[in-house]
Order: structure tokens, then C-alpha cells, then sequence
């Protein structure tokens, strides 16, 4: 709770004991961490390098576990960034578009591995340009027979792999990485999937195009702003590689998948007032849509504030206790969230 920082630029880590429970998954117990720290100490320009850690397993046997970094090398030379997850995980499946139904739930198991590696080269100040690669493999088990998993037009049901290369673009002014009080930030990524498995397998093109802003109002108080947009191209696409409505980084209040189509469209705004160098509170709204050309966009609300704790003044890096609330539909309750997360939304 002390309102001093750490001088030295030291690295700082932090873990949680995860704890959560569900009617599909049980009891759920696990562990949460992020370590933050300089690739190079000496540079007092060098952007702060995190590697986070989540993973969990349940009463039921069912387990994940998830590791990315983002990296910063001497000078901000290279942007670097790495995933790794394993995932033996059950999620409910609503359907495709965004005029899916909570009646409609139908329960799944999944099994994912995933391997992503980004690496950005600077090749003018604040703007770079990289490439990057991908492994996903999915397997998939219909729980509940009878149910909305079974339609005919849902493509990859039993689940498959594929391989991306591609090129991606990042422009970033920001002051800080973390938790950022000014400057810009926009960044392009596209990624090929060529047929290299089975006929079945994903064969296409993925596009993502991530916006933000950042204004301080004064010394204590800013504004963040932020237009995502995420697009799969191609025939015969799986539903396992559609864009996912929701989440505790965009369109917080709503179910990961809840709403799921070939596009993905969101905007969202957050005031944010460091309050004490270790405490902040945040303001948030937005609004978003699936879309694709079966299903008109229809964009639905999102609005909701939060509480951050930063474990680490010299890197910035907090702690996010966010609830959200999404769209009541008719007959439903008011679809919202909590979510407890490891560094800022965007």
C-alpha cells in the first residue's frame, strides 16, 4: 500500500489464488501471475516486458493453462509476442450470429492447443512492421444430444488444426505500456491459413484492426477509447475459427461466444481516475455486433466501472475488478459479468 516506487527498475511480480465454480466445470482452483520487468534496466526508454501465467484445473478433471508475454528488447528495437495454451475446457455454444438465445445453450467439450509467436521490427521511430505465425488444434464433444450443435449448417463439429503466416503493422505513441495516460496506438495483422491438413481444416484469411486512443483531462483523471474490428475470410469456414462476441477485454457483460459470426465490430471508451498511486477507479460503455452476410449487425450495449489495484508503481501494472452489464433480451435477465483480470482491457 505504500505510495512510493521503486527506483532501482527492478522487475515485480504478482500471483493470486484463482478460485471459481460452475455448474459445468465444478469447484475450480488454480493460480494467476504476471511478472514485469526491463529487458534492458539501463535504458530509460525501454518499454516494460511482461510474462502472465493462468492456470487452473477443476473437480472434475478438466484443466488450463495459458502463458503469453509481450516484449520489449533494448531500445524498443523488437516487439515481441508469444502465447502458449492447452485447454481441456467445456464452453456452451449459443449458435451463430447475434440473434442467439439463452434457451438455445448447448453444452461442449473442448480440447485446444495453441502456439502464436508475433515479432515486430522498428523501423521508424514509433512504427513497425513483422511477421507472424500460428498452431491451433481443436477437438470437440456435443455433450447434450438434440441440441443447437447439431444443426447441419455448423461446420468443424468433431474440430481440426491448421498453420497461419502473415505480416502485421503497429504504429504506438503511448507513454506506457500498462497503464497508459497518453498517445496512440494502432496496429494491423493479417494471417494466411493455406490447406495443409485434411479438406476439413480451415483454409482461409484472418484480419484484425485495433484502434486506441489516450487523453489525460488532468493530472489525475483520463479518457481511453478503442474501435476493434476482427474479420475470418474464406468457403466452408469452421465455426471454431468465427469471432467471439465478449469477455473481459471487449464487450465486458456478455459471455465469450455468446454472440459469434465472420466479423466481429467494437468500440468502448473507459474513464479512468488514479485516485492513489495505488489505487484507481474506472467508468466504462461501448457497444458492438457480429455480422456477416447471413446475419445483419446488430449492435448491442455494453456499460459498467471497476476498481484497479497497481501492485507496481514503477511498471504501472494493476489488478482489475470490472462488472459489466450487457442487452436484457426478451425473457432473459440482463446478461453482466464480473471479471477479476491481470492488466488494463486495452
Amino acid at each position: 500500500f505504500s505510495s512510493q516506487g521503486d527506483t532501482t527498475r527492478n522487475g515485480s511480480y504478482f500471483i493470486v489464488p484463482a478460485f471459481s465454480y460452475a455448474q459445468e466445470t465444478g469447484p475450480e482452483f488454480g493460480v494467476a501471475a504476471t511478472y514485469n520487468f526491463y529487458l534492458d534496466k539501463n535504458s530509460l526508454v525501454s518499454r516494460t516486458s511482461n510474462i502472465t501465467l493462468i492456470s487452473t484445473i477443476t473437480t472434475k478433471k478438466q484443466k488450463k493453462i495459458n502463458i503469453t508475454s509481450d516484449l520489449w528488447t533494448k531500445d524498443n528495437d523488437y516487439h515481441i509476442l508469444l502465447e502458449l495454451r492447452a485447454r481441456d475446457w467445456p464452453f456452451n455454444f449459443y449458435g451463430i450470429g447475434n440473434d442467439t438465445w439463452k434457451a438455445d445453450e448447448d453444452y461442449l467439450d473442448q480440447t485446444l492447443y495453441r502456439l502464436k509467436a508475433d515479432i515486430e521490427k522498428k523501423i521508424l521511430p514509433r512504427f513497425y512492421v513483422g511477421v507472424n505465425t500460428s498452431y491451433d488444434n481443436y477437438k470437440f464433444k456435443d455433450v447434450e444430444a438434440n441440441g443447437i450443435f447439431e444443426s447441419n449448417s455448423i461446420i468443424g463439429k468433431t474440430g481440426g488444426q491448421y498453420i497461419t503466416l502473415g505480416l502485421s503493422a503497429l504504429f504506438d505513441t503511448r507513454d506506457l505500456t500498462t497503464y497508459t495516460n497518453k498517445g496512440l496506438y494502432g496496429r494491423i495483422k493479417y494471417a494466411y491459413a493455406p490447406r495443409l491438413f485434411t479438406h476439413e481444416d480451415f483454409n482461409g484469411s484472418l484480419l484484425e484492426t485495433d484502434l486506441r486512443g489516450f487523453y489525460p483531462l488532468n493530472r489525475k483523471l483520463n479518457l481511453a477509447g478503442q474501435i476493434l474490428y476482427r474479420g475470418t475470410y474464406g468457403e466452408n469456414i469452421p465455426f471454431y475459427t468465427l469471432r467471439d462476441l465478449g469477455g473481459d477485454m471487449t464487450m465486458r457483460g456478455y459471455y465469450l461466444g455468446r454472440y459469434k459470426d465472420k466479423n466481429y465490430l467494437a468500440t468502448q471508451a473507459e474513464l479512468r481516475y488514479r485516485l492513489h498511486p495505488r489505487f484507481g477507479l474506472s467508468g466504462f460503455a461501448g457497444t458492438g455486433t457480429t455480422f456477416s452476410d447471413e446475419h445483419k449487425a446488430r449492435f448491442a450495449p455494453t456499460y459498467g466501472a471497476g476498481l484497479r489495484y497497481f501492485f507496481s508503481i514503477e511498471h504501472s501494472s494493476s489488478i482489475r475488478f470490472d462488472y459489466a452489464f450487457g442487452e436484457k433480451r426478451p425473457g432473459e435477465e440482463r446478461q453482466s459479468g464480473f471479471y477479476l483480470s491481470i492488466s488494463e482491457a486495452f
